[in-house]
């Protein structure tokens, strides 16, 4: 007879490990190993030379180390409710009107990206954005759909706010203060169409689905010192980023060790190794490399008929249209990396035009960023389904609306 308390076999233990973290990968974290491995599958054979390859892999280090510290430290500021009380203070400053509370929505998403970056928005703003839908009574979609626009289009202004920046920003040699200078205008007309288009396709009457809300009341923090330490901690940041000349990720890299600090003395428990945004750090790595390799082979000439070498108002207008249509078909980062590789070092206006397109013009298909496939991700796990076909024709008209204004806006400041 079968003894059933028998020893394991050797090794089934871990096998039964290994299964188990195998099922719970997410798609993108196989997508993400997927473009890792060809990379590095590239560069081993020699498809990717060894100088390229090498050149992109010190030039994303400084990316990665801000990437990884600024989300643990929005992550962990989202969990000591800084991110709830400000999203309860705009609806409380709302006073129950929804043009009001639109306003302060398309505000609240902006600065949030603007200064956190378009990933921290999409993974923490959202939930925060639908769970105060929930309390108020007011439709998921419209506040759903007010954090992924606005994570794309609202991601002109700053380095920290999109990784595409901090390339541009390297490239054409731009402190955080001076890409400022030359985007707020862009920006401004960025945010100002995707409000207008948000308004007609989602806020309006008829499409919100209720005249007035209750504003809610202003959530008790489980730890207050926790909340006042994260809250100076992302103030200081923004600082940092803005006034003093520092690299961002070390900028970062600082406000993440006070609020990882705080949570060891008073939560410890919430300090894990998930708090890593390992998908993040595979899949940017993966990206540049299996780019780079197909710029080697193609991609680059026939970007290079696509894009031209005018620096004037024409070229500027057709790198932004070519860059908002391969961030659609690829993702707005390799999109910009290819892109980038193609025109003229001296070419700075069409370069930041092709920013323009890969940012504000991403917004078509659930794959033109990260950001967006983050954002889908959470409204599924959220409950609120989002028609797919509603969302790329409405899209559409944002990419088009938003790329073109905010290229004529840069235009006007160059």
């Amino acid at each position: 007879m079968r003894n059933d308390h028998s020893t394991p076999r050797p090794g089934g233990g871990s096998a039964a490990v290994l299964s188990s973290l195998v099922r719970r990968l997410h798609p993108l974290d196989w997508l993400a190993a997927g473009l890792l491995l060809a990379g590095l599958l590239a560069a081993v054979t020699g498809l990717l030379p060894a100088g390229p390859a090498a050149d992109q892999m010190r030039r994303i280090g400084p990316l990665l180390a801000f990437l990884a510290t600024v989300i643990v430290m929005a992550e962990l500021a989202g969990r000591a409710q800084v991110f709830d009380v400000v999203a309860a203070l705009v609806a409380r400053a709302g006073r129950g009107r929804y043009a009001l509370l639109f306003g302060l929505c398309v505000a609240f998403a902006s600065l949030t990206t603007i200064t956190l970056n378009l990933d921290t928005t999409a993974v923490l703003l959202t939930p925060v954005m639908l769970a105060l839908g929930t309390r108020v009574g007011i439709a998921g979609v419209p506040l759903a759909m007010t954090t992924v626009w606005l994570a794309n289009t609202a991601s002109l202004l700053l380095p920290v706010s999109n990784l595409t920046n901090l390339l541009a920003a390297d490239r054409v040699a731009l402190s955080p203060a001076g890409l400022a200078s030359v985007m707020w205008l862009p920006q401004l007309a960025a945010i100002g169409v995707t409000a207008l288009c948000l308004w007609v396709f989602y806020w309006r009457r008829g499409r919100r689905g209720a005249e007035r809300y209750t504003p809610p009341a202003l959530p008790v923090p489980g730890d207050p010192v926790l909340l006042r330490i994260c809250a100076v901690a992302c103030v200081g940041f923004l600082v940092a980023i803005l006034a003093v000349d520092v690299p961002l990720w070390s900028a970062s890299l600082a406000a993440m060790v006070v609020v990882v600090a705080a949570f060891a003395v008073r939560r410890r428990e919430e300090l894990r190794l998930s708090l890593v945004p390992w998908r993040l750090l595979v899949l940017v790595p993966g990206m540049f490399l299996v780019v780079e390799t197909v710029n080697a082979h193609g991609l680059h000439e026939l970007l290079v008929r696509a894009l031209g070498s005018d620096n004037g108002f024409l070229g500027m207008l057709r790198s932004a249209g070519v860059g908002a249509g391969l961030a659609n078909v690829l993702n707005n980062l390799p999109a910009y990396v290819a892109g980038e590789a193609v025109i003229p070092a001296g070419n700075h206006d069409q370069l930041l035009a092709l920013l323009i397109g890969v940012n504000a013009g991403s917004v078509v298909t659930p794959w033109g960023s990260l950001a967006t496939l983050l954002w889908f991700e959470r409204c599924r796990q959220q409950g609120t389904r989002i028609a797919l076909g509603r969302f790329v024709l409405t899209g559409l008209v944002l990419a088009v609306t938003a790329t073109a204004a905010a290229t004529c806006a840069l235009a006007l400041v160059t």
